[in-house]
């Protein structure tokens, strides 16, 4: 079973979709097994990290950020290569476990649409894989 959602991302962030995810779950009727979260878009990424403090969110882009900051020297076109490097970086998805039809995340856990090149009108995936 997999459910398509769709993002609107005003700024560069990161979006917590542990909702959506959670909603994938509950729709699929499946009760154990596991919900894969996947991001089509090479300017973006999918991570699982604190939903408790909105300040770890905005910690992960600044760093991010010095890490990979743009450079004159690189040569892709569109201008948006620190963004491809954070999406290298941080990945296309993530697996959660489902376990008595629920996420079995930490508790303080959530799932996050990372965005690096806002603003965009994005979609993500998840399948859900009974097990």
């Amino acid at each position: 079973m997999i459910y398509d959602y769709s993002l609107s991302t005003p700024q560069n962030d990161l979006y917590d979709i542990t909702s959506q995810v959670r909603d994938a779950v509950v729709r699929s009727g499946v009760s154990s097994g596991l919900a894969l979260v996947y991001c089509p878009h090479t300017t973006a990424g999918i991570t699982i990290n604190e939903n408790a403090d909105p300040d770890v969110k905005q910690d992960i882009i600044h760093g991010l950020d010095k890490v990979f900051p743009d450079r004159p020297e690189f040569q892709h076109a569109e201008g948006n290569s620190a963004a491809h490097m954070k999406s290298s970086a941080v990945g296309a998805s993530e697996m959660v476990i489902v376990n008595n039809g629920g996420l079995l995340l930490g508790a303080w856990q959530g799932v996050y649409f990372c965005e690096f090149d806002a603003p965009r009108s994005r979609k993500f995936f998840v399948k859900i894989i009974k097990g």
